[in-house]
């Protein structure tokens, strides 16, 4: 060996080893800059080998004809991961390349997305042209201290006067709508987005029929409307992982307007085609189903995506959000039903009785509460609506005997005032979609109905 070879290292040449070295180090490929292959689909699962990724993070699947498809890990067995794709599946076939992108899911948020309508990956559905969001968020908030928020001290003025007279809302509440299909669910909704006194109203409409997203933001919602909202909206056509996604991009938003300082209405139609897209998601990747049929993630996403809205840190604007709860055969308790009455701040349900009677907005208001009216009213409202639901439950529990002519007048006084009472009341809870009630004039037409009660 020449002397030349065996001397040691130093100085300059020493460093430049080191960096030498460095550099084949940055040279090996990250965990997810290695490839894989697609080795089995089924439904809408597709399994891939070959490739490591993070649950929640994103992949491109690329099928025979070249083009990419989009998917995202939603679990993983050894060394498989399940992928579910965001858009269609055309043309996948075995041994398709898996590239892990390393991207995890968010949305472009900013003043630009007032007036506009996307969908559950941030795309613009309206023809508008693009976005220009410079800012991005997580779909995954960030949990805030339950000690930090603000208490909700202020009623919201929604514009409808059985809701601000009887379940007054509050800043920063969130209340479920329960109802069947037909009751006029809709079109209660398209009233709060036009009505309601917010500063932006994020609305969500998560598996809808296309037909019916298209109505609600011409005709329902309508040019005025719209101009201080969002729509995000993700049809029934659309994958079950697109649609969990447009529940958790609304909530993005809104989230981000509530950080300004903004007094936010969030809407989203519906809390259960949410936990139906879960399950249908978690049935995919063989989770055992828990209660007829839903497995015990559909339970966890619930308070997940929930307690995300409400009042922010002190100081901060507030999030007022409806969900919508579709009851199946109008049973208000239904797993999903029962479980999102435990983590609200209260439910308003429709009755299919009251709509085919037509009375709209068809709010059975015996059944409905709102758990922080009695926080935010004062006792002379309060003794009002007392009186209203005693009066008007009265004659629902005599009904029969007054219909069929058996009760006679004069032999009870409560009955007798119940069916004085019936005709006026009625005409109170009953409103118009193009008439708008603001909270001071509800408690004072309330008041008007019992002049002596308050």
């Amino acid at each position: 060996m020449s002397d030349a070879a065996a001397a040691p290292v130093h100085g300059g040449a020493r460093w430049a080893e080191r960096l030498r070295a460095y550099r084949e180090r940055l040279n090996v490929p990250q965990p997810w800059q290695v490839e894989g292959r697609l080795v089995r689909m089924v439904g809408l699962t597709l399994e891939a080998v070959g490739c490591r990724a993070a649950v929640g993070s994103r992949c491109l699947v690329e099928s025979s004809d070249g083009k990419q498809i989009e998917a995202e890990v939603v679990g993983f067995s050894n060394e498989r991961l399940f992928l579910m794709p965001t858009g269609e599946i055309q043309g996948l076939e075995p041994d398709c390349r898996v590239i892990p992108s390393g991207r995890t899911c968010s949305v472009g948020v900013g003043v630009q997305l007032l007036g506009r309508v996307i969908d559950g990956a941030g795309y613009p559905l309206d023809g508008k042209g693009g976005l220009g969001v410079e800012q991005f968020r997580s779909l995954i908030g960030t949990p805030i201290n339950p000690l930090a928020r603000a208490p909700i001290r202020a009623p919201l003025d929604v514009g409808i006067r059985a809701i601000n007279a009887l379940l007054t809302i509050g800043k920063g509440q969130r209340i479920g709508l329960f109802a069947g299909t037909g009751v006029g669910k809709s079109i209660l909704l398209g009233m709060m987005t036009k009505y309601t006194k917010a500063d932006v109203v994020v609305v969500g409409l998560i598996g809808e029929r296309g037909r019916e997203v298209n109505e609600f933001v011409q005709k329902i919602l309508g040019e005025e409307g719209l101009r201080r909202a969002v729509v995000v909206a993700t049809p029934a056509d659309y994958p079950p992982l697109m649609r969990v996604h447009g529940a958790m991009v609304a909530t993005s938003v809104a989230e981000y307007f509530r950080d300004q300082g903004l007094d936010v209405l969030l809407l989203v139609d519906s809390l259960t085609r949410f936990a139906q897209a879960q399950r249908e998601i978690a049935l995919a990747i063989d989770e055992p189903p828990a209660t007829k049929g839903y497995p015990p993630s559909v339970f966890a996403k619930l308070p997940g995506l929930v307690e995300r809205a409400g009042n922010g840190d002190h100081g901060e604007g507030s999030i007022t959000a409806f969900y919508t709860v579709l009851t199946e055969g109008d049973d208000t308790n239904d797993p999903v039903a029962d479980a999102a009455r435990g983590i609200l701040d209260g439910h308003i349900v429709l009755s299919r009785d009251l709509a085919e009677a037509g009375h709209y907005p068809a709010i059975d208001v015996e059944a409905s509460i709102s758990r922080v009216m009695t926080d935010i009213a004062d006792p002379g409202h309060l003794e009002l609506a007392r009186q209203l639901r005693r009066t008007n439950s009265t004659y629902r529990q005599n009904r029969d005997l007054i219909s069929i002519g058996a009760y006679q007048r004069g032999s009870d006084p409560r009955i007798d005032e119940a069916i004085a009472m019936h005709r006026p009341i009625a005409d109170f809870l009953q409103q118009g979609m193009d008439e708008a009630v603001d909270f001071k004039t509800s408690l004072q037409q309330l008041s008007a109905l019992f002049p002596g009660a308050a």
